[in-house]
């Protein structure tokens, strides 16, 4: 019967016109992503696309990838990003096990650089909806088992899931790093690290290998000197300190927000917020937040800077400038000195609030105890200046000990803990 033919083909060109346009997400072995042929991995559920870019208005070709849906390509990860292609030709495969993107000669210009693994399995290249991108055996698709991950080598963004820090097991730091200037993804001159040689791990903004902004250490909430980062209903924050890894990590739990930290080409790091219905990323928080009070050290030890005051620094109660001339010209950087020595026994504190927590390079933790035990750990230790909580959560836990100076601390108006500072009798009154 003809009609039924018809019929029956027109349904079948129906369904193939309008077949479901399915993303491909992997890379074989067998086949290659290249410039000129345009085609993309998109991760599934569409959020991120892997492929071939020059930025801005450079003639530099770069593998990377960005949001799939937003109209102004925001990148999140780049992988040559000191190595472009000079031209629009580059073939990014697999070889040996290893990612390779050769370009115009066929020189690798950037490669995982894998010690080979069992050579009999063949790997696949995998972009996952949280914009991962990973080289796995074809038959293991668990995360431990992935071979290599672009998570485990930032550029200057964090996504949720990623983990900024330490992997104590793989031997891995991985740190943000801004692109040099919008037209350019190659290193920056900042970056933002965690500085584990401290009693309390914390994060600083680097410029060039000399500390800006200290983030404060974590209090179980934030970090300290990022009060903005509070708690969003649609965010949770992270922070894992063991024998495997000291790293933080954040995740969304309503995912048509997209939400990323990233450290800027001036040198701020932010919280960029983007719902479904906005044409631009919203700068959710950014730090520094005030030029003055966030800068490493713009107070010298036992002074505090408030940014209501004038001038900016402070002394801590019972001390007084080292320099006064110095102090009345409106420089604070020498700090202060006590107005009487501590007598060791005797000795009481002044308690601060709102305060960021001095830089812990010396301090000492244990959070094993609380308030009262770590104060009267404190008093019997003549070396002990300060004292505070080190988790702000349930009225507050653990005990954080500081010997010798107090450096680099501020005050908020909102935020912040309390701080108890060690002074003589005479200080006290």
């Amino acid at each position: 019967d003809n009609s039924c033919t018809l019929s029956f083909l027109l349904v079948f060109f129906v369904l193939i016109l309008f077949r479901p346009a399915f993303s491909i997400n992997t890379l074989s072995s067998k086949e290659s992503l290249t410039i000129s042929s345009n085609r993309t991995l998109v991760s599934p559920g569409n959020v991120f696309e892997l492929g071939f870019f020059t930025p801005g208005s450079s003639s530099r070709w770069y593998l990377g990838i960005w949001y799939k849906k937003l109209s102004n390509r925001t990148y999140v990860w780049v992988a040559n990003r000191d190595s472009p292609l000079s031209n629009a030709v580059g073939t990014l495969k697999i070889s040996n096990m290893n990612l390779v993107l050769l370009d115009h000669s066929n020189k690798s210009v950037w490669s995982t650089n894998l010690t080979r693994g069992n050579e009999r399995s063949p790997v696949v290249a995998e972009l996952l909806p949280n914009g991962n991108f990973v080289i796995r055996y074809f038959n293991n698709n668990d995360a431990s088992g992935f071979l290599w991950q672009s998570f485990d080598f930032p550029t200057d963004t964090l996504l949720p899931e990623m983990k900024l820090g330490y992997d104590l097991k793989k031997g891995l730091n991985r740190f943000l790093t801004s692109w040099r200037n919008s037209d350019d993804p190659s290193r920056g001159e900042f970056s933002y690290q965690l500085d584990t040689q401290r009693g309390m791990p914390e994060f600083f903004i680097m410029k060039e290998g000399s500390q800006g902004q200290r983030s404060g250490p974590w209090n179980g909430v934030q970090f300290s000197g990022i009060p903005e980062d509070r708690k969003l209903s649609y965010m949770v924050y992270n922070f894992t300190e063991n024998n495997e890894e000291v790293a933080y990590t954040f995740r969304m739990t309503n995912n048509s927000i997209y939400s990323r930290l990233k450290i800027s080409s001036e040198g701020f790091l932010e919280r960029l917020t983007r719902t479904p219905t906005t044409v631009a990323w919203n700068v959710f928080w950014s730090v520094p937040v005030d030029t003055r009070c966030d800068v490493y050290m713009a107070c010298g030890p036992y002074a505090y800077c408030d940014v209501n005051t004038s001038p900016l620094c402070n002394c801590i109660q019972g001390f007084k400038p080292l320099n006064v001339q110095q102090w009345d010209l409106r420089d604070g950087s020498s700090g202060c000195i006590r107005r009487t020595r501590l007598s060791c026994s005797g000795d009481g504190f002044t308690r601060m609030r709102r305060m960021k927590l001095p830089e812990t390079t010396k301090a000492i933790v244990d959070r094993s105890i609380g308030v009262k035990e770590c104060e009267k750990r404190c008093v019997s230790d003549c070396n002990c200046t300060a004292f505070a909580n080190a988790d702000i959560r349930n009225g507050g836990t653990g005990c954080v000990i500081w010997t010798g100076e107090l450096e680099d601390i501020r005050t908020y108006f909102a935020d912040g803990q309390d701080l108890y500072v060690r002074l003589a009798p005479a200080g006290l009154v």
